[in-house]
């Protein structure tokens, strides 16, 4: 499927964002986890409060609801980390597996780290990457040393199974530690459930024994989803563009919180409010963009990357951004498919130490009735999006993706007055 999307004249509405999968698949993890190998029924799941309906989190709630033999993550790469401690902690067998793009995406450190945990995982295709096959059974817990600059999620992972472990666990991480605030994030959600866990200092994790208690938890709106209106604002030529947008908190927990912070020189101003039940929200507004170039650390921020990118380069912004060595083992190699459609659009941009993209202006002829591919990534589908308001119009292939994160994005746009146009009804 293609669609066609056209720009409005104007911006402006409230928009009501999806529940932070971040969030959600956090909370998920813990609360089974708090449950000792009881059965994840209703009545424990109505604790969650605003709980994502993303594919993502779908295919968690299945997994722990359900609990095949086998369960199929399908492009869940959070989902496969997390699941993977979790079922190497549960009574059962269990093979894990998921997508073509899946089952090679690596996953070697976190098994290895659980394995010395004393976890029963076997490879079942390729060494070091998915379908494994997990027999689960109770872990000691101890020492372990993890390479700070491979993804959190295998932090996280190990983490959140800590306080079932009998002994804890006291994680050391060497190197680089890259996605602070996700790891700052999990250890803010254990707390809520009950557990001990704690920076002892720079790179050392502890983690109690202990177990989690069942506690109602309500589930902020997702930062990262945001950010593509922060581009819409910023790529606007109305110079009264304004959104609001509900349930994202001043405190919070999320990293991609640091969004306000990044797009502020290129326009978007970001004002805390409250709508008429309390609830707190941001209003968008744009102002002045402040720079001429743009360079970025992405290091704790990966998930925003795409957005950024796409909106220099609409905005004529030379940037220079590192700290983006992640995204090579997201949905796709994200640096090679933002080159590669950037291109099409008549901007070259260049990759390096496979961490560093940039753009020094030049450009190219663009390829006519050019349509941005999606690779089976939700956020090349929704940072290229807002490039119409630029444009004039943008054809987007396999649109459906965006499902895996944020499922009204199309329907949000269409409340916003784009029109979304299935191509092939033009």
């Amino acid at each position: 499927m293609q669609i066609t999307l056209l720009p409005p004249k104007e911006i402006g509405g409230t928009i009501y964002l999806p529940a932070s999968k971040s969030l959600s698949n956090r909370a998920l993890i813990i609360t089974a986890l708090s449950q000792k190998g009881r059965v994840f029924d209703e009545k424990i799941l109505s604790s969650l409060q605003n709980i994502s309906d993303c594919d993502d989190t779908r295919v968690m709630l299945t997994a722990l609801q359900e609990r095949p033999e086998t369960v199929n993550v399908q492009a869940a790469g959070t989902d496969m980390r997390f699941l993977t401690a979790y079922l190497s902690v549960i009574p059962g067998t269990h093979l894990i597996t998921g997508s073509e793009r899946m089952r090679h995406r690596p996953i070697a450190p976190l098994v290895d780290a659980l394995r010395r945990l004393g976890s029963r995982i076997d490879y079942f295709g390729d060494e070091g990457f998915p379908p494994l096959h997990i027999e689960g059974n109770d872990l000691c817990g101890g020492e372990l040393d993890l390479p700070g600059g491979v993804s959190s999620q295998y932090i996280s992972a190990l983490l959140m199974i800590g306080p079932v472990l009998a002994n804890g666990m006291t994680l050391h991480l060497t190197g680089q530690v890259v996605s602070r605030p996700y790891i700052d994030m999990t250890l803010e959600v254990m707390h809520h459930f009950g557990a001990q866990a704690q920076w002892m200092d720079e790179r050392t994790i502890h983690v109690e024994s202990g177990g989690y208690k069942l506690t109602p938890y309500y589930i902020e709106s997702d930062w990262s989803a945001s950010s593509y209106w922060y581009e819409m604002i910023a790529l606007s030529s109305d110079p009264s563009a304004k959104i609001i947008l509900p349930g994202l908190f001043q405190r919070s927990l999320q990293g991609d919180g640091a969004v306000q912070r990044m797009f502020r020189p290129l326009g978007v101003e970001t004002e805390f409010v409250r709508d008429a039940s309390g609830l707190e929200g941001v209003l968008l507004r744009k102002t002045e963009c402040q720079v001429k170039r743009l360079s970025l650390d992405f290091s704790n921020q990966p998930d925003l990357a795409q957005t950024l990118v796409v909106t220099c380069a609409m905005l004529g912004i030379p940037f220079h951004f590192t700290g983006l060595q992640s995204l090579k083992i997201k949905e796709t190699d994200r640096l090679a498919a933002l080159r590669i459609e950037l291109r099409k659009l008549g901007y070259i941009l260049h990759e390096e130490q496979g961490s560093i993209l940039q753009w020094d202006g030049e450009r190219t002829s663009a390829q006519p009735d050019a349509a941005i591919d999606t690779y089976e990534d939700h956020r090349m589908a929704m940072s290229f999006a807002p490039a119409c308001l630029k444009l004039g119009s943008i054809k987007i292939n396999d649109p459906h993706v965006v499902s895996k994160s944020y499922p009204s994005f199309w329907d949000d746009l269409e409340k916003a007055q784009f029109k979304v146009q299935d191509t092939q009804h033009i």
